[in-house]
């Protein structure tokens, strides 16, 4: 990457890193602040004061990320996070949970993911747009586990308030790093690879492996937010902690969930075996939400099955993203990513609703027998998967004054050895490939792309 690249792909990754915190750092907390709240006897109230931040984000980050075409990247995501700032305000002087609900409203509204993704797209030459994107996609699974473990300690210093006050003053921070930091892009495009196109939806939609990956981020997600409806209480409750100590919890069980990941991941891509991988961690997760309704009696029972949950958790957070990408096709992997974070707004949204309605009728056997009625499902779907195609992502810039015929260039690259799948866009001058993980021929496309210029 050049220093422009570089410093569009860090300051973006920032932007998103904040619209992450602002979902997962009250995350550990909010249960117990939601309680002492006039309307928080109600379970159900909570879920959905936690969960609606995802319904709006749900509704609207296609529709902001379209707009950004028109209007400008830098406008829309300006907007967004004033909006962000202004919910988390509220959020923070909120007197009774309808009020914090209005305030989650108003935060998820912000939904500035799609044009963050697609301004970084304009700023990055093709060939380096998969490691900004990497950058990008890093930056939820560092943010879920910082925030596990910083929730409770800012919950102790400064109150959830004051985490709602501390996020929107960040955000507004957000906007003089995108107007001084953040380059202007010399042009705004259409890039099939980062944005959804409405042409692509149909297609999308009625894509069997990509709906099972869909229904698989929607579950995962649904699961997480009604598991920390119940988990703060479970660990005042059960394991006699204070609030302010369950980061005590939360930081070996995070930690251990990720080293345990990373020799996983590269398991399963390095030797052809995602699948096995992929799902093994459903598996698991079922397990540990089943032991969950059984074994919430002991602190040591509730720390080792939340630990085995943090593993699979992160295995499945790091692969989906990848067999998205795997199995989309090559020039309309940017909606087919939109679809895919749609759902995991909506699982958020729907899974805190469900899990608070569970909990207010059963308790915590309900929440985790739900949990793991909802993995069970994803299981089932998972193992009529097709196994992904041992394949990677290429782009290759394609010159503006080229006149040639798209289709035929498209058939010339997939003629080329260890070539899965080429589409060239004229329009966009690029092309779309995905190539075998190693041994594909890319001086053969190197030379290739050289005779459009």
């Amino acid at each position: 990457m050049n220093p422009l690249e570089m410093r569009a792909s860090l300051g973006l990754a920032g932007i998103y890193a904040l619209r992450m915190l602002g979902m997962f750092l009250i995350l550990p907390v909010f249960s117990l602040y939601a309680v002492t709240l006039p309307g928080g006897h109600d379970p159900m109230w909570i879920g959905l004061a936690l969960g609606s931040y995802g319904l709006t984000q749900a509704l609207l980050q296609l529709p902001l990320g379209m707009l950004s075409d028109r209007i400008g990247r830098k406008k829309v995501i300006y907007g967004g996070l004033l909006l962000f700032a202004l919910g988390s305000f509220i959020a923070a002087i909120a007197t009774d949970l309808v009020w914090l609900t209005v305030g989650r409203v108003v935060q998820g509204s912000g939904a500035v993911s799609a044009v963050v993704t697609a301004l970084l797209a304009d700023l990055t030459r093709e060939e380096n747009r998969t490691k900004a994107m990497a950058m990008i996609g890093m930056t939820i699974g560092i943010t879920f586990a910082v925030s596990l473990v910083l929730g409770p300690l800012m919950a102790k210093l400064v109150g959830v308030p004051g985490i709602f006050v501390l996020t929107g003053v960040l955000t507004l921070t957000a906007l003089l790093g995108v107007r001084f930091f953040i380059p202007d892009p010399p042009l705004s495009s259409f890039h099939s690879d980062a944005e959804a196109n409405p042409a692509s939806l149909p297609t999308i939609l009625r894509h069997g492996q990509l709906l099972r990956l869909n229904f698989g981020i929607f579950a995962l997600h649904a699961a997480q937010m009604a598991m920390f409806v119940v988990i703060p209480f479970a660990l005042t409750e059960t394991a006699g902690l204070d609030k302010a100590h369950h980061w005590q919890v939360y930081l070996p069980v995070v930690v251990v969930g990720f080293l345990l990941m990373i020799p996983a991941i590269i398991y399963g891509e390095k030797r052809g075996k995602l699948k096995p991988v992929f799902v093994g961690a459903i598996a698991l997760m079922a397990l540990t939400q089943l032991g969950l309704v059984f074994s919430l009696h002991t602190f040591w029972q509730l720390t080792f099955l939340l630990g085995a949950y943090f593993v699979a958790f992160n295995i499945l957070e790091a692969s989906l993203p990848s067999l998205v990408s795997k199995i989309a096709p090559a020039d309309a992997k940017g909606t087919a990513m939109g679809v895919y974070n749609t759902a995991q707004s909506l699982g958020l949204f729907l899974g805190a609703v469900v899990g608070g309605w569970c909990y207010g009728q059963g308790g915590a056997v309900w929440v985790f027998a739900f949990c793991c009625t909802m993995m069970s499902a994803w299981l089932l779907v998972a193992l009529s998967m097709r196994t992904p195609p041992p394949v990677k992502t290429k782009m290759f810039h394609i010159s503006e004054h080229w006149q040639g015929d798209a289709a035929q260039l498209s058939s010339r690259l997939r003629a080329v050895s260890g070539v899965q799948e080429a589409v060239v866009i004229a329009a966009e001058h690029v092309a779309y490939l995905k190539v075998s993980q190693s041994g594909w021929d890319e001086a053969g496309v190197q030379q290739l792309i050289k005779e459009t210029y």
